[in-house]
């Protein structure tokens, strides 16, 4: 990987080895060849979105290895693969570059007073409570437009946005982040399903049912209830069982079949309260999980988007608005 060296961007000098870098220094072009190699983990697959040679993309990153004085590629038998320096850059490169391009579009392509604010939310949480809160905000705000994108995914969503509620534990990255609440999850089934087996152990209840998986995009299948049975120290297989892309369609599926859903018991508190869904055991846990927003903090100074932030914390909670309590029934029998 290490080939010939960039020469200097015209009008600069090299830049001595135990000089901090400035903007004046910056390689972009460096930068760019790295992002895009990182992106498609390929020089070939790199250089070609970036319509150069493969072999000015290797120029580029060999230059951008010598001015940082680390490797960032290395190559292993699957392939190539970031070195710890390069999975600590390409994440900053790759979001910058997603910036300037956002916003360079917006200002060619958009009356600047009239941008929509890209906003992500989960799908399940999207159709289960977010809908109605985003027809009151647009009531009351009609002048502010908004771009709904969701995916299942856990953490930042991989879609240009300006805004993102995220099902995520708590982390530490750049963004500016507002927890709306923690998710309690416990076995739901429909009430066919729970006096069925009224009288089991918790976890022979489990064994004889099917476990019902809520898919999320970059995690292994069974993260949820392989995370809940290590919490409450159950010993079942939590690979087995239908899988769903969304909380929404398993707790559907649930309710109008058969299998036990590990769900958000105060995001389906209305199911619940109507009896369609029942907690058979009181064994509720929160594992680490919330509902966060995240924002920009560059951005925060749109009136738009600062606005829109303090509404959804305001309005965004587990009951979303709805006079429903938090679900307190089990069946009685069940309880272990």
């Amino acid at each position: 990987m290490r080939g010939a060296k960039c020469q200097p961007f015209k009008g600069e000098t090299e830049i001595a080895p135990d000089r901090l870098i400035n903007r004046r220094w910056l390689p972009l072009n460096a930068l760019r060849a790295f992002e895009a190699v990182g992106r498609h983990m390929s020089f070939t697959a790199g250089a070609q979105a970036l319509t150069v040679s493969q072999s000015a993309m290797s120029r580029h990153v060999s230059s951008l290895e010598d001015l940082i004085g680390r490797p960032l590629f290395e190559r292993g038998p699957t392939g190539l693969k970031l070195t710890p320096a390069g999975s600590i850059l390409l994440p900053v490169v790759s979001k910058c570059l997603d910036r300037m391009e956002q916003t360079i579009n917006t200002i060619r392509n958009k009356d600047l007073e009239s941008r929509p604010i890209r906003l992500h939310i989960p799908p399940s949480l999207l159709y289960q409570n977010a809908l109605p809160l985003l027809a009151k905000f647009h009531k009351e705000h009609p002048e502010i437009r908004i771009d709904v994108v969701t995916s299942n995914v856990t953490g930042a969503p991989r879609d240009n946005v300006d805004m993102a509620i995220v099902f995520d534990r708590p982390n530490v990255d750049d963004a500016v982040a507002d927890l709306l609440w923690m998710v309690r999850v416990a076995p739901l089934c429909s009430p066919d399903t729970a006096a069925a087996h009224k009288g089991k152990a918790f976890d022979q209840f489990l064994r004889d049912n099917e476990l019902l998986h809520v898919k999320l995009e970059g995690e292994p299948r069974g993260l949820l209830w392989s995370s809940y049975a290590a919490q409450q120290r159950l010993a079942i297989e939590t690979n087995d069982g239908l899988a769903f892309d969304t909380a929404f369609s398993a707790v559907r599926y649930a309710i109008g079949a058969s299998g036990v859903v590990l769900a958000d018991i105060d995001m389906f508190a209305q199911e619940i309260a109507s009896g369609q869904l029942v907690m058979p055991y009181d064994r509720v846990s929160a594992d680490g999980f919330g509902y966060y927003l995240k924002t920009h903090a560059e951005d925060l100074g749109d009136p738009a988007i600062f606005l829109l932030r303090e509404w959804i914390i305001r309005h965004f909670s587990p009951d979303m608005g709805r006079d429903a309590e938090a679900p307190t029934e089990m069946v009685p029998e069940m309880r272990g």
